[in-house]
């Protein structure tokens, strides 16, 4: 899926965004609390773009600093292939609304994307510690581990996962993701469907889970995942089959002995 940038040069990079993502990370954990904040639709989404605006506030200058010439995607939700050249696709807050309601599945984010592929990545875990991070052609880590996805082969015995990308998708998505659930619970044995992608890929690059898909093309939520499963030795395309960039209109990432089974369900849903 990813074309390498030259890691032995990239050690540096890494280092740099790390600290960068880890500093941004304080800054939202410090923002977290165990009950849910606003009771209005209005007092939630003023609660998730404060979120947004303090942690962007402390990542935004270090990650173009990192990477001169490099330029920032600004809109978290958006989809579609990016134009030439390098920039940074950001979450700062990776499963806002997780954090705003007192939950614990969230994460800061932040993945560089060279002509569309993602090439670099960082995926901090304020309240666990936990640092996820991959290169094109240097593998996948947590922490100091290397990554590798699940054996499994059979279907039958796979824990998968898939969920929205955003609120307010249109109908036929909604459709979509109902009908590929109920098509996965027939051929699979337990399927998650959860907030935000993210948090599922980073299991699918560990070996916890053995496929996660989605039907979007929301990039933020995808391109860490997608680097750090194809880093870990698993299998990243579009629901047709074929490799996926940021120009893919669906995703699918899973262990490569699930994957032909897994596309097979899902494939004439999308």
């Amino acid at each position: 899926m990813s074309t390498a940038m030259p890691f032995a040069a990239d050690g540096a990079l890494l280092s740099e965004v790390t600290a960068a993502v880890k500093t941004a990370g304080v800054t939202l954990r410090d923002r977290y609390t165990s009950h849910a904040r606003g009771v209005s639709l209005d007092e939630v989404v003023g609660e998730i773009h404060a979120n947004d605006d303090a942690v962007l506030d402390v990542l935004r200058e270090p990650l173009l600093r990192s990477r001169p010439g490099s330029q920032w995607a600004e809109d978290e939700l958006a989809g579609g292939a990016l134009p030439p050249g390098e920039w940074w696709v950001v979450d700062p807050a990776e499963g806002n609304i997780n954090h705003v309601h007192g939950m614990e599945d969230w994460a800061v984010t932040a993945t560089l994307v060279r002509d569309n592929l993602p090439v670099l990545t960082v995926v901090h875990l304020p309240l666990t510690g936990d640092t996820y991070t991959a290169v094109a052609g240097g593998g996948a880590r947590l922490n100091d581990r290397p990554l590798m996805v699940s054996a499994k082969t059979d279907l039958g015995a796979a824990l998968t996962g898939t969920g929205q990308a955003k609120p307010g998708e249109d109908e036929r998505t909604f459709r979509r993701i109902g009908d590929s659930v109920t098509a996965m619970l027939i051929n699979g044995l337990v399927v998650r469907v959860s907030v935000p992608a993210t948090m599922q890929l980073i299991h699918v690059a560990a070996g916890r889970m053995d496929a996660f898909w989605q039907f979007s093309d929301v990039r933020s939520g995808l391109v860490a995942g997608a680097l750090l499963v194809s880093e870990a030795g698993g299998t990243v395309t579009d629901l047709a089959g074929e490799p996926w960039s940021t120009a893919g209109r669906d995703f699918l990432a899973a262990a490569p002995g699930i994957h032909p089974s897994a596309l097979k369900v899902l494939a004439p849903i999308a």
